[in-house]
């Protein structure tokens, strides 16, 4: 039982890409752009959330190599953006992909 105990207390303590991130998109150091991202890594490997103030259509997480990322598709209206990210050590690195708009953006994330 007590080793139980400190497995999940362990478990708790490991840093995961689960929760409320402040994404920064800034193209320029001296002009600050964020947006929120909300992630919810779910136990059947789905991912749902919020990133850019847009509901999460599809997503996908896994832990593997080492690392945990997710995958997920978002929309302005318009067309979709595709999205990755994956934990490094605390802070969220990903890229997002909008075809429609013509560019590919890598940005990072620290926690809210």
């Amino acid at each position: 039982m007590i080793a139980l105990a400190f497995a999940l207390t362990l478990a708790a303590a490991e840093p995961t890409l689960a929760g409320d991130w402040t994404v920064d998109l800034s193209a320029k150091p001296d002009e600050p752009y964020t947006k929120p991202m909300t992630l919810t890594l779910n136990a059947d490997g789905t991912v749902t959330g919020s990133f850019y103030e847009s509901d999460i259509q599809a997503g996908r997480w896994k832990t593997s190599r080492g690392r945990t990322c997710a995958s997920f598709r978002t929309t302005d209206g318009i067309g979709p953006y595709h999205t990755a990210v994956c934990l490094v050590g605390d802070k969220a690195v990903g890229q997002t992909w909008a075809e429609h708009r013509s560019f590919l953006f890598n940005w990072n994330a620290v926690r809210r």
